[in-house]
């Protein structure tokens, strides 16, 4: 196991160990690999599990984490270079406080 998915509707996994471009992402021992890595990651950040569009959402402990700023394959490194965080109105919080 190398990456953790925290809900069954997380489009993203942490990363337990860095990645190099190939290395298979393992949610689970003896299982197959979700996807394979595309580029290196490194440790404690997420890797897509699934094909996220522009301008989806990025879903992370079954929450809305952010917003892809591009399109996203699986096996990507999902950072601050192709997510946005949310804006307030995309929490559901109120603007003005």
């Amino acid at each position: 196991m190398n990456a953790l998915r925290m809900h069954p509707d997380d489009s993203v996994a942490v990363l337990v160990r860095d990645l190099a471009p190939g290395d298979p992402v393992l949610l689970a021992e003896g299982e197959e690999p979700v996807t394979l890595a595309r580029q290196a990651i490194p440790y404690g950040h997420k890797v897509a599990l699934r094909p996220i569009r522009a301008g989806e959402p990025v879903i992370k402990y079954g929450e809305r984490m952010g917003i892809a700023t591009a399109d996203i394959e699986p096996g990507e490194h999902v950072h601050v270079h192709n997510v946005r965080g949310l804006k307030p109105e995309e929490r559901g919080v109120a603007v003005n406080g």
